[in-house]
C-alpha cells in the first residue's frame, strides 16, 4: 500500500493494511499502526509512532525537532493515537528533553493549520479547530474543544470538557466543564452545550452550575470558593473540578 514516490526509511516500521500516499516521507524508528492512511506529501520524522486507523492530511509533519531554544538534540518522541485525524498543515513536534514525549491522544480530531509545540500532552477525544495554537508543555485533558485561532501559552492546563471560544487569548489555566471566552479570556459559563451532548445528568449540570456561581459570580476569594465548593459537591465531576484547582499550576487558574 506505499506509493512508488513515498520515501520511506529502512528502519520504519509499517503495520499490516496502513497506507503511505504520494511522496510521503516517512523516517528512521516511525512506527506507523494499521491501517492508518497518510494521504499525500506527509512527513514522518524520527521516533515517531502514530497508532492504528489514523488519518493523516496532506502538508502535515510529526516529530520535527523542538523549536524550543533548549533542545539540543537529544533523544525525545512524539505519538499518535489510534483513530486520531490530522488536517491539513497540522504540526506536531517532538518533546524537549532527553526521553520526554509530545503525546495526541485516541480518538481526536485536529483541523487545518493547528500547532501542538514540544511537551505538550493532548488527551482522548480532543478537538481542536483550524489554526488553533499550543506553546510548549500544555495539557489538555479528555473531550476539551479549543476553537479556532485560539493561542494557548505555554504551561498552561485546560480541563476536561472545557470548550474555548474561539479566537481567544488563553494565559491561564482553564478550568474543566466550563465555557471560556475572550483576549484575555474569562470563564463565561458552564459548558451546558458540550455537557448536553455528552450526555451528562441534570444532578450533575445543576451541581457544576453551582460550582461556578461560587467561584466567578460570587464574592468569594478562590479559597473561600473552594471551601463551599467541598460542602456542596457530590459527583464524580464536581470533585474532579475541585482537584484540577487543586493541583499544581505554573500558570494558575482563570480568575
Amino acid at each position: 500500500m506505499n506509493h512508488p514516490s513515498a520515501i520511506i526509511h529502512p528502519n520504519a516500521a509499517i503495520g499490516e493494511g496502513a497506507e503511505i500516499g504520494p511522496f510521503c516521507v516517512v523516517g528512521d524508528r516511525v512506527k506507523i499502526g494499521a491501517r492508518t492512511r497518510l494521504l499525500a506529501h506527509v512527513v514522518v520524522n524520527g521516533n515517531t509512532t502514530i497508532g492504528e486507523d489514523a488519518i493523516v492530511y496532506p502538508f502535515t509533519t510529526i516529530g520535527m525537532p523542538s523549536q524550543d531554544r533548549k533542545f539540543e538534540g537529544e533523544t525525545s518522541f512524539t505519538k499518535i493515537g489510534d483513530r486520531t485525524i490530522l488536517r491539513e498543515y497540522v504540526s506536531i513536534h517532538r518533546a524537549t528533553g532527553e526521553g520526554q514525549v509530545t503525546t495526541v491522544g485516541d480518538d481526536c480530531l485536529l483541523l487545518a493549520y493547528v500547532h501542538v509545540a514540544h511537551n505538550c500532552q493532548i488527551g482522548n477525544h480532543v478537538t481542536m479547530s483550524s489554526s488553533a495554537q499550543l506553546a510548549g508543555h500544555v495539557l489538555i485533558e479528555d473531550h476539551a474543544n479549543v476553537g479556532g485561532m485560539t493561542g494557548v501559552h505555554q504551561f498552561v492546563r485546560i480541563g476536561t470538557y472545557a470548550m474555548i471560544g474561539g479566537m481567544s487569548k488563553i494565559g491561564r489555566d482553564c478550568p474543566p466543564y466550563f465555557l471560556v471566552e475572550g483576549g484575555p479570556a474569562i470563564v463565561r459559563d458552564v459548558n451546558r452545550i458540550g455537557l448536553h451532548r455528552a450526555n451528562f445528568s441534570q444532578e450533575v449540570m445543576a451541581e457544576l452550575k453551582e460550582c461556578y456561581k461560587l467561584l466567578y459570580r460570587s464574592k468569594l476569594n478562590t479559597s473561600q470558593a473552594l471551601a463551599a465548593i467541598r460542602e456542596l459537591v457530590k459527583t464524580p465531576e464536581g470533585r474532579h473540578l475541585i482537584e484540577f484547582i487543586e493541583a499544581g499550576s505554573e500558570r494558575g487558574i482563570i480568575k
